[in-house]
């Protein structure tokens, strides 16, 4: 299953199986906390609510439920809840003309 949908804080996303479900949220739109993007710190925490991933060895403790969003790949449709909002990334100037 390739093509995968993700209901983040109620928010339904459109998503993959086979990259970072971190990078997913950035490619959306979100800009979820990070820090270190290989699963030492615990930042990208969040609740896996619904559905199952496939999550690399981590050094950052994770709760029962919980899965680091730098390290974990989606393999089914998922809910997920962070404990904060997320932020939308910020749009660039549309009079700013990328050459």
């Amino acid at each position: 299953m390739s093509r995968l949908t993700f209901k983040v804080n109620g928010q339904t996303v459109c998503g993959n199986s086979r990259e970072p479900l971190l990078v997913q949220l950035e490619n959306a739109g979100f800009q979820p906390e990070y820090q270190c993007r290989n699963g030492m710190c615990g930042a990208c925490r969040c609740k896996l609510k619904v559905g199952a991933v496939d999550q690399q060895d981590a050094m950052a403790f994770v709760g029962p439920n919980e899965i680091l969003t730098c390290c974990a790949v989606p393999k089914s449709h998922l809910e997920l809840e962070f404990n904060y909002q997320l932020a939308p990334a910020e749009q660039p100037d549309s009079d700013v003309v990328n050459r």
